[in-house]
């Protein structure tokens, strides 16, 4: 498979999770307020399940979004450059933020599903182990990565032909 088809296939995956986690979150926020002010009796989950589907969107969205090349970013500079200044340029900024997506992100995500396994910590009210929580920080960080790995060698590319 080639390099395109492959971020092609990995983004549509990530993106169905996306839409799915959206709709799920959506039913459960639906539930929740039609539970507290039509049925007065509150569900105890719902707000729970919210709160650890917006961190799962929140990491796999940004490292959706950094795959699209739309995130936030100041591109005056790049702007600014051309030829293999520009291009250069281009390769430091996915370099520095693949360091940045493994040492906080997978290195530190991989630390704190680590402890929190260890440690058997469990949420409050679904009592579900916080470490099937926390694995989306390490595995969105891998998504960063690979996501810059891929801008890095479309670069490399452009720059030679």
């Amino acid at each position: 498979m080639t390099q395109t088809k492959t971020k092609f296939v990995i983004d549509k995956i990530v993106s169905n999770a996306l839409m799915f986690l959206m709709a799920a979150m959506v039913l459960n926020v639906t539930w929740q307020v039609l539970s507290r002010y039509v049925i007065q009796n509150p569900s105890s989950f719902t707000d729970e399940l919210s709160r650890y589907m917006l961190i799962w969107l929140g990491m796999l969205g940004s490292a959706y979004v950094a795959g699209q090349d739309k995130h936030l970013a100041i591109d005056i500079l790049p702007q600014k450059l051309e030829g293999k200044a520009r291009n250069r340029l281009i390769i430091l900024i996915n370099v520095i933020v693949m360091s940045f997506a493994f040492f906080a992100m997978v290195l530190g995500g991989s630390n704190l599903v680590y402890i929190t396994y260890i440690l058997e910590q469990k949420s409050a009210t679904l009592q579900m182990p916080l470490a099937f929580i926390y694995i989306i920080i390490p595995f969105s960080g891998l998504l960063v990565m690979y996501y810059n790995i891929f801008q890095i060698s479309i670069t490399l590319k452009t720059q030679k032909g």
